[in-house]
């Protein structure tokens, strides 16, 4: 049986949400310089959305993780497949991940960069699952708060397929 998607967000209420987030941002990091960091591969198009509305010097870096490979759960396990080139120490690092469920990634990033000695790390995710929490780890700034269950668009994925979607769903029937 092939999976169902049932829309849970529109591309509607990504665009206005996305733009408070924006602005709450501007207001923060106002005359202040920021190093955004988009963790790969599901945030990439909130990132660019999003980097797009705050109004502040900013440069930009790219991280892969990965704790899912092609499963619908998290293996407990993360892996940093590629991390970023610039030092952060000193400045403003903003975290952006696609979507918070078990924490595990976003503490092990905040551990990862708290080591760095940044300014400040801010972390803002789309999407968050507070059911599926295994630990704590400190969020800032949440776009939604989903139930637990497996989403995919607006860059998130089930086995590197449907990314392209402009809204979020819920995959259902999945093997």
């Amino acid at each position: 049986m092939s999976p169902n998607l049932s829309k849970v967000i529109s591309e509607k209420e990504l665009h206005k949400r996305i733009k408070e987030m924006g602005e709450t941002l501007t207001d923060k990091f106002k005359n202040s310089s920021v190093l955004a960091v988009c963790v790969l591969k599901g945030s990439f198009i909130f990132f660019a959305d999003l980097i797009r509305l705050i109004e502040c010097d900013m440069n930009c870096e790219f991280l892969s993780t990965s704790s899912y490979g092609n499963n619908s759960h998290s293996s407990g396990e993360v892996k940093v497949t590629m991390d970023i080139n610039s030092s952060v120490q000193g400045r403003h690092v903003l975290l952006v991940e696609d979507i918070i469920d078990t924490g595990l990634t976003m503490s092990y990033l905040q551990k990862m960069f708290e080591i760095r000695k940044p300014k400040s790390i801010t972390t803002v995710t789309l999407l968050h699952k507070p059911e599926a929490k295994k630990v704590e780890c400190k969020i800032d700034l949440v776009g939604f708060k989903i139930p637990n269950d497996f989403v995919v668009g607006y860059g998130l994925d089930y086995q590197n397929q449907y990314r392209h979607l402009p809204y979020i769903a819920r995959l259902e029937n999945l093997n």
